[in-house]
């Protein structure tokens, strides 16, 4: 496992204990978390990327190219890939979040909203 996963896996996991519902599995042979079925992220097997479930791509996008972008195997999903690289951990976090409040059920998002109040 690379450094740059180790960290990810390590910020992913803090987050993630925050959302209700969370936990980690392997999806096609890689870390992923997951809430329910529904997948949130994944770490991609070239050690330098995750994917990450978001509606919002084309804004990510277009704010920086370099660090989140599609290929042509994503075009038709709602996700998107990031650049370990050049991510900053308030972005992450924000994404992770955001990806399981898309996927989370009315219960779960009740849960994590009361605990906020």
């Amino acid at each position: 496992m690379t450094p740059k996963i180790a960290t990810y896996l390590e910020f992913a996991r803090q987050v993630a204990a925050t959302l209700p519902g969370v936990h980690e599995k392997l999806c096609f042979g890689t870390p992923a978390f997951y809430v329910g079925k529904y997948l949130l992220s994944r770490v991609r097997e070239d050690g330098e990327t995750i994917t990450m479930q978001t509606f919002e791509r084309d804004k990510w996008m277009e704010a920086d190219p370099e660090t989140f972008f599609i290929t042509d195997h994503y075009r038709n999903y709602d996700c998107m890939l990031i650049n370990l690289d050049s991510v900053l951990p308030d972005d992450l976090k924000a994404l992770l979040v955001t990806a399981w409040r898309n996927r989370a059920t009315k219960k779960l998002l009740k849960a994590y909203d009361d605990n906020l109040e």
